[in-house]
């Protein structure tokens, strides 16, 4: 189970693991996006500092239809436990976690300033 807390603007918040080049892994508080189907998305300085491996260009359609050009990174992030390598992409915004990155998981949020977040794995059948 991935537990954290709501914060004063009400954003689900978790902190995550990712791993550096050099073995190190830093710790980042990330917003819980469920607007956001990718994986997880850093700022430019953050990958930079982590030195994360270039893979490709993507492209999305934002909330207000334009399309949006990123680079796209590889990085080994701890989830739940374990270590997964995932794509990251780039955008000029607070660490978000997308819901391919919670995909198998139950998201429980108590709405109000200091509520819990809950990321629980679900057996399916």
């Amino acid at each position: 189970m991935i537990t954290g807390i709501v914060n004063a603007d009400f954003e689900p918040i978790i902190s995550l693991s990712v791993r550096g080049s050099n073995g190190q892994d830093y710790t980042q508080n990330a917003i819980v996006d469920t607007g956001f189907n990718g994986w997880l998305s850093l700022p430019s300085d953050l990958i930079a500092q982590l030195n994360l491996k270039w893979k490709r260009r993507g492209l999305a359609i934002l909330g207000d239809g334009s399309e949006c050009v990123f680079n796209v990174y590889e990085a080994v992030v701890v989830w739940d436990g374990n270590l997964l390598t995932i794509p990251v992409d780039e955008a000029d915004s607070e660490p978000l976690i997308g819901m391919s990155l919670m995909e198998g998981y139950q998201l429980t949020v108590q709405v109000f300033e200091g509520g819990l977040v809950k990321l629980s794995k679900v057996n399916r059948v």
